[in-house]
């Protein structure tokens, strides 16, 4: 339990039996009434973010996020079937935690795992992949191909945008936090 006035960003807060990653948070002193903090809260299940105000000196819960480390194994029903590296114990993710980033999983990929007690809140994939192309279409006019681009699908299903020289079959390097193509492998 700390105080209002001890929030920082980083620091994650349980509200109203939800987890909140703080974003932003700022000391606001008004000429009329009393100062309060001004936050902003990322709700680590659904990723939105929300503005909340807190008055200074009121109490609230901040909990402790266990990082592990995952590898991705299969879908399982409405869900995601991971390894937990560590334990060998095999982990159920819900859909809505894996969210649009099932686009980039494959089986064997690593990623980090919060977990608040045995909930997962939260995972993030690697800073880079590396995907075959599953399908690319031929382009005919490459008049104008040193800034052109094509989309294409990868191994995964994702799609995201590439120079005209890539093929199918080609390995690529993506981010799959900005869904960009960074290099041909």
């Amino acid at each position: 339990m700390i105080t209002s006035n001890q929030i920082t960003p980083g620091i994650v807060l349980s509200l109203n039996k939800k987890i909140y990653r703080v974003e932003s948070s700022v000391k606001v002193t008004v000429t009329k009434g009393s100062p309060f903090m001004k936050t902003k809260l990322k709700d680590l299940m659904t990723e939105e973010v929300v503005e909340k105000n807190f008055k200074l000196g009121e109490k609230v819960d901040e909990v402790s996020l266990n990082e592990r480390r995952l590898e991705f194994l299969y879908p399982e029903g409405k869900g995601y079937l991971f390894l937990d590296t560590d334990s060998l114990d095999q982990v159920l993710v819900a859909g809505p935690v894996v969210g649009d980033k099932v686009h980039f999983l494959k089986e064997g990929v690593g990623v980090s795992a919060l977990f608040y007690g045995d909930s997962i809140y939260s995972i993030e994939l690697p800073q880079f992949l590396e995907l075959m192309v599953l399908k690319a279409p031929s382009i005919e006019n490459t008049r104008h191909m040193a800034e052109a681009t094509k989309k294409i699908t990868l191994e995964t299903g994702a799609e995201i945008d590439v120079p005209l020289y890539i093929e199918a079959g080609d390995i690529v390097k993506v981010d799959p936090r900005t869904k960009e193509f960074i290099q041909r492998v």
